[in-house]
């Protein structure tokens, strides 16, 4: 079942996450989106981070599950940016991602069913 998760990233510019290679690279609400997106519907950016940890093999492989079901929408609020991300991946899952982009520079703000 998908979970609806309603973000607020309340300085954009700041919302990066501590490796500047696998961190957020858009500025406006669309590309933060799509990368956001793409993080969620594909192994690629956990891929990375796996390969840059001290022993790769040992990183829990559940970490890497994907939705390629997945949406997020964005939208401009003010000087704050509003995310709304569907998806059915476990919540763990998806704050790993959402830290690894962000950082801690974002809010939940809700959560309901999708």
């Amino acid at each position: 079942m998908a979970t609806k998760y309603f973000l607020r990233l309340p300085e954009p510019a700041n919302a990066r996450g501590n490796d500047i290679d696998l961190a957020f690279r858009s500025e406006g609400a669309e590309g933060l989106a799509t990368e956001f997106q793409d993080a969620l519907r594909s192994a690629g950016l956990f891929e990375r981070w796996r390969a840059r940890q001290e022993d790769p093999d040992a990183v829990d492989v559940s970490l890497g599950a994907v939705d390629p079901a997945a949406t997020v929408r964005g939208e401009q609020s003010g000087l704050a940016i509003d995310l709304v991300a569907t998806t059915s991946l476990p919540g763990n899952v998806f704050k790993h991602r959402l830290r690894l982009l962000a950082g801690s520079g974002w809010e939940l703000r809700d959560v309901t069913a999708g």
